[in-house]
């Protein structure tokens, strides 16, 4: 039986979809284990939640470093150290750099609130409303060097209600992600996905390479 996948997550905030995966690695509903959480905001309740879960929690606070590069190489150390094998942005308010990347080629996982390629950046959910779309919603990608740009996992949509806030709105999205996110790590844990180009390649669960499809399940 092969290992789990051992996961390093990064949050900076309170850290739920961090408590998804670990809820998810806890009951074993995917075959990976949190190796360690990483924060960059002292005091942040995402570090409470990995010392509940009994999970090795690190706080490398951002401002230390001048340099995102210097920042990014501790980050690359301290996963290193761990052996990790998939990085999973949890609300991890940094812009990651090459050195992070190039690290873990096509191993960063990221979630964003809104269906993507629409609505990049920061306050998703508010763009959305703003634009008048009927179906927002949250995608899972991976992380390159563009601003969530990086090639589509999974999504789920999310439909706009007649005089949504954005309070309200975001929060049927968050619901969303946390059931998304374990199963895009999942995905990854089965070996079942395959990056090519801007695009990612599903296979079947049996690994039957004609089940593949080439665009990113959306769910509702």
């Amino acid at each position: 039986m092969a290992r789990p996948l051992r996961l390093g997550v990064l949050a900076s905030g309170t850290g739920s979809n961090l408590q998804a995966i670990l809820d998810a690695c806890s009951a074993r509903r995917i075959a990976a284990e949190a190796a360690v959480v990483i924060c960059n905001i002292p005091g942040a309740r995402a570090l409470q939640r990995a010392a509940e879960a009994r999970v090795p929690a690190v706080l490398l606070p951002h401002r230390e470093h001048a340099r995102r590069e210097d920042y990014d190489a501790r980050l690359v150390s301290e996963l290193r150290s761990r052996s990790v094998d998939l990085v999973c942005l949890a609300g991890f308010m940094r812009i990651v750099t090459p050195v992070l990347l190039s690290a873990f080629p096509q191993r960063v996982l990221n979630i964003h609130p809104s269906l993507l390629p629409g609505f990049p950046g920061m306050h998703g959910v508010r763009q959305a409303l703003r634009a008048g779309v009927r179906v927002s919603g949250c995608t899972v990608h991976f992380v390159d060097e563009g601003t969530d740009s990086g090639p589509i996992l999974i999504q789920a949509a999310v439909p706009v209600l007649e005089g949504d806030t954005e309070e309200a709105l975001a929060a049927r999205i968050l619901l969303q992600e946390h059931r998304i996110y374990p199963q895009a790590i999942q995905l990854v844990a089965e070996g079942r996905v395959a990056v090519e180009g801007q695009r990612v390649r599903i296979s079947g669960p049996s690994g039957d390479p004609a089940r593949a499809f080439s665009s990113p399940p959306v769910e509702t």
